[in-house]
């Protein structure tokens, strides 16, 4: 067992990180730019196909019935399109909205306030719902179910809690650790949604969709190019299309094709897997010092210089999803597909293909 794998994590936010052209969570061009690409209503949303689905019938039940829309929770990675289908929901329903998120929230009074200048029928979208502070978490309980809260007025024992009244309101919750939420809070949503990642077809719909918008000349192999570096996620695929959007009209005509792709993000050093310079750095330590492992993950992040936190939170998810990398209990552990992805060679004893080697490297 690697004794340095026994810490425990100290938050459960994921660490910033360095700046990376393939992290999921926006910056603040992506929040401009995503204002101006997000699609307007259900029809117009690209991909989660069962999710749109469903939705659709919640909320067109919901407009039948002169009601407003069940509670609704959806979750799912940074950047598959929570925000947007919060909006949609309340397009659909003809709703103003309400934006805010769960670390805003770290008093009951803070969500007491929200809670009570809502309108009939408004929706209140809660951006990282499971971490918000657990008074508000129980307060938000009543108000979700009942559309009632009680505020607490005075301290001690002369405290009076003084109940007020809410009108009907939809809650769309969004977080990026469902586990993290309590079964009381969970139960309390009528639908609840996983977004999966988005396949490299539906990524290609994405950047056509947006390069109409922004009136970037874009061909077919060019998009195709693209997506497949992506990483299954929109957000991703539009960051990367605008950076190519750059470098096509300074290197060249500014037609996108899957040369110019290629060649701009071979400048942004995002690789024909999606990888970037922090993941193929992990994969490089883990190859080229200790093997192919096994190794411990305080030791692999001294290794490329990085917190221990950052590679846990930022690299290892998408390197264990496309099957480059593995958790083990006594570290990790460099897969076949890794060793070939870089072009190097396996060792003898890992050329048996479980990849992990001996107590003793035998």
């Amino acid at each position: 067992m690697n004794w340095d794998d026994t810490a425990p994590a100290t938050d459960d936010a994921a660490p910033a990180g360095p700046d990376r052209l393939v992290g999921a969570d926006a910056d603040g061009e992506d929040t401009a730019v995503e204002a101006a690409l997000r699609p307007k209503d259900l029809q117009e949303f690209v991909g989660q196909e069962r999710v749109r689905e469903q939705l659709d019938l919640v909320l067109r039940a919901a407009r039948a019935r002169g009601a407003t829309a069940d509670h609704v929770l959806l979750s799912g990675a940074p950047g598959l399109g929570k925000t947007t289908l919060s909006m949609i929901i309340a397009a659909e329903m003809g709703a103003p909205i309400r934006i805010t998120s769960g670390p805003a929230i770290q008093h009951a009074g803070d969500l007491a306030a929200i809670l009570s200048s809502l309108q009939e029928g408004e929706v209140l979208f809660l951006d990282e719902i499971h971490r918000m502070s657990r008074p508000a978490e129980e307060m938000l309980y009543m108000a979700m179910e009942d559309f009632r809260v009680d505020v607490i007025v005075g301290k001690g024992p002369g405290a009076t809690a003084i109940p007020l009244e809410l009108p009907p309101f939809t809650l769309v919750g969004a977080t990026t650790r469902a586990g993290l939420l309590p079964p009381p809070l969970r139960d309390r949503f009528g639908f609840t949604a996983h977004m999966e990642f988005y396949a490299p077809e539906e990524l290609q719909r994405v950047i056509h969709r947006s390069a109409g918008l922004l009136d970037v000349p874009l061909e077919a192999d060019g998009a195709a190019e693209i997506a497949g570096r992506s990483r299954g996620t929109p957000r991703i695929a539009n960051r990367l299309l605008r950076r190519v959007r750059d470098y096509a009209q300074v290197k060249a005509d500014g037609v996108i094709t899957r040369e110019i792709a290629s060649q701009a993000l071979g400048v942004y050093e995002v690789d024909a897997r999606g990888l970037d310079r922090l993941d193929r750095a992990v994969l490089t330590a883990l190859l080229k010092l200790f093997g192919g492992g096994p190794v411990g993950l305080s030791t692999l992040a001294v290794a490329v210089g990085e917190e221990r936190e950052t590679v846990e939170e930022v690299a290892e998810p998408f390197l264990v999803r496309e099957g480059l990398l593995a958790r083990t209990p006594r570290g990790r552990i460099a897969t076949p597909a890794a060793w070939a992805h870089l072009g190097m060679v396996p060792p003898q004893h890992q050329a048996g293909g479980n990849g992990q080697q001996g107590l003793f490297g035998a």
